[in-house]
């Protein structure tokens, strides 16, 4: 993995070199093994690198090829390396030891930009045409590297971090308040605006193409809507269970003898873990999965919905595999607000959910301290590997399918779903939103309203228009269930751009994330997969329940609650009061947080402090939604603004 960056000096200057050093060296966390750059005149290239595989060792970037016309820099690890060196008719002695970069750099060569098209794996680059004058910029369809860039009117730069870019004086040192205030909001993460002013990011999927007289963006990666016709059920399940292999597969390269996996109570995770530990056995090789757990003791949570502990269930996947270390992680009692200064020049940018990093920033401790490399993750595994086929029933009413919509509503009634639940999930795309929101509060006792999970100010939310963006991004603020699982599915792979987190762990911890259900193969052969293979008589998650019935435990497998790592997250809440109400007194002195959140409302947060129930809809909204992200974009917008006191 690498941080990149570029210059290109439009007036011609001829210190290229000495501001893409500055940039370099400013991204320095992110790639501590090495660093080298190519100059001329007005364009620099450059890379530092962190030597997570094989090939590493003979990685030479920049690279110049195109008989001397081209340059490139990429931050990236290829998963079809062998399809790729076949089809470029490198010999397989020669292509075993190129780096990822070389082959990129051939596939450019051979196909140009059109490459993009061939790639499977993690990546961003950027390569200088110096005959044709033209910068390109790309980064893989998921997102799993970060690249940015900034235009101004004498200077093109581009880099994997924003703190690459601000070692430049021409850059502004800002945050963008309005895409801060669309995160409060929770839209999706459309456009190129990043959180810094000025400071562009290429997007998931995208290629960015600048000349000295403009800048083009288009997306090329568009899955077409494809239905996939096997024979059965057991046919669908083993083509998933061989994606899923070869996914795995593919980031096993470079983790050496011990690779970390996280283990939850889902499927997703040990699906991951459990293939790892198969692939690994016959090598000798070993997993660390790690699951965080309560402190012990911890009776706080009881709920037929979810599961309060994840250790037990995560036990019995880990105990079917020899080769499997089980590793329980206790993050209690940590303040959520300790982390806000680390997580700001890690990540550059806000954390979400500064709860939920409270228990992956001591999972990646423990990773750190075992001397690992690589953790593997499933973070994408909803929107493909266990999809749970929740649009079927939508799917059907607006088909006319009625009879199987019928069945399938018996069968979940049978299974404890009321026929209000059912009715609810099968024409709720198509109730007013007014009467969605009513519904959910009288019916579920839970509240969808913006200012329930929200800490943005009233007047931000009325001024940006926020709702018009949300309809526009396709985010329904009623949050009424989706009738086509095809788009739902790509909506989400969409939402959220995932690279700045990624970098960021690296850099933090020297841990490389790799998500197996992130592989675009895996991930479009679950789009081409029929809804109903998902959700079959009554069983929501049908498809993956079948597919990982030989490698998960049948308690694991046939599981319908839903997994709550952190549980206790409201115990470091609660002991660390006096740093909210600090907090909250430095935001109220910050213009841009004062403008964007309602820190009145936070204040009365503070001071009406629950005794109890923070495990309901009513109190999580409050306090672990509206509170604490409150406080991380907030805490953004003050250290983005220069007030660090």
């Amino acid at each position: 993995m690498s941080a990149i960056a570029g210059l290109w000096r439009l007036d011609g200057r001829p210190d290229a070199g000495e501001g893409c050093a500055r940039m370099l060296a400013a991204q320095a966390i992110y790639g501590p093994h090495h660093s080298a750059q190519w100059c001329d005149g007005p364009v620099a290239f450059g890379r530092r690198l962190t030597r997570l595989l094989p090939e590493d060792a003979g990685d030479r970037q920049p690279l110049v090829g195109g008989g001397g016309r081209q340059v490139m820099v990429a931050d990236l690890r290829l998963d079809n390396r062998e399809e790729l060196a076949a089809a470029l008719a490198i010999p397989a002695e020669c292509a075993r030891t190129l780096c990822d970069a070389a082959i990129l750099l051939a596939a450019l060569e051979r196909w140009g930009d059109a490459c993009v098209e061939r790639l499977v794996g993690d990546y961003a680059f950027a390569q200088w045409d110096g005959a044709e004058r033209r910068l390109l910029l790309a980064r893989d369809p998921l997102g799993r590297r970060p690249l940015h860039y900034y235009r101004g009117a004498n200077v093109l730069a581009f880099a994997s971090m924003p703190k690459g870019l601000h070692a430049l004086a021409d850059v502004p040192y800002a945050p963008d308040e309005e895409h801060v205030a669309e995160f409060l909001a929770l839209l999706p993460q459309s456009g190129s605006h990043s959180f810094f002013r000025e400071i562009e990011r290429v997007e998931p999927g995208h290629i960015v193409t600048a000349t000295t007289q403009r800048v083009a963006v288009r997306r090329f990666w568009e899955p077409r809507r494809t239905t996939l016709r096997l024979k059965s059920a057991g046919d669908y399940a083993d083509a998933l269970r061989s994606h899923l292999d070869t996914a795995v597969r593919c980031r096993l390269r470079g983790a050496g003898r011990v690779v970390g996996a996280h283990l939850s109570a889902g499927l997703d995770s040990p699906a991951v873990a459990a293939t790892a530990a198969r692939l690994l056995a016959p090598s000798g090789g070993r997993v660390a999965a790690f699951t965080s757990v309560p402190r012990a003791g911890y009776d706080g949570f009881s709920s037929h919905q979810q599961i309060g502990d994840e250790g037990p269930l995560a036990a019995a996947t880990a105990a079917l595999y020899p080769n499997m270390q089980h590793v329980l992680v206790r993050a209690s009692g940590r303040s959520p607000l300790r982390d806000l200064d680390r997580n700001f020049v890690l990540y550059d940018q806000p954390m979400l959910n500064i709860c939920n990093g409270v228990w992956v920033h001591a999972i990646n401790d423990e990773a750190r301290a075992r001397k690992l490399t690589v953790m593997l993750t499933g973070e994408m595994g909803n929107f493909g590997l266990s999809y749970n086929g929740a649009e079927l029933l939508a799917e059907l009413f607006r088909s006319g399918r009625w009879l199987h919509l019928w069945r399938e509503g018996r069968a979940l009634v049978a299974g404890k779903m009321r026929w209000r639940g059912v009715a609810l999930q099968a024409f709720g795309p198509w109730v007013p939103a007014a009467l969605w929101i009513w519904a959910q509060r009288r019916l579920r006792g839970v509240d969808r309203d913006i200012t329930h999970y929200s800490a943005i100010h009233p007047r931000q939310l009325a001024e940006l228009d926020l709702a018009s963006r949300a309809k526009a991004r396709g985010l329904d603020l009623a949050y009424r269930p989706w009738s086509d699982g095809f788009a739902a599915r790509m909506w989400g792979l969409r939402r959220v751009d995932l690279g700045n987190y990624i970098k960021g762990t690296l850099g933090g911890w020297g841990v490389d994330l790799r998500d197996p259900t992130a592989d675009l193969r895996l991930i479009e052969f679950c789009l081409s997969v029929p809804t109903d293979q998902f959700f079959r008589n009554g069983i929501n998650r049908a498809l993956a329940r079948q597919a990982l019935a030989d490698r998960l435990p049948q308690e694991v497998v046939a599981e319908q609650r839903k997994g709550h790592q952190g549980i206790d997250w409201h115990e470091g809440l609660t002991a660390a009061r006096d740093q909210v109400a600090a907090e909250l007194d430095r935001l109220d002195a910050c213009a841009p947080a004062a403008r964007a959140l309602d820190i009145a409302r936070l204040r009365r947060l503070a001071a009406q402090w629950p005794a109890g129930g923070w495990h309901t809809d009513e109190i999580t909204g409050r306090y672990r939604l509206a509170l604490l992200r409150g406080l991380s974009s907030g805490h953004f917008l003050r250290r983005a603004t220069g007030l660090n006191a």
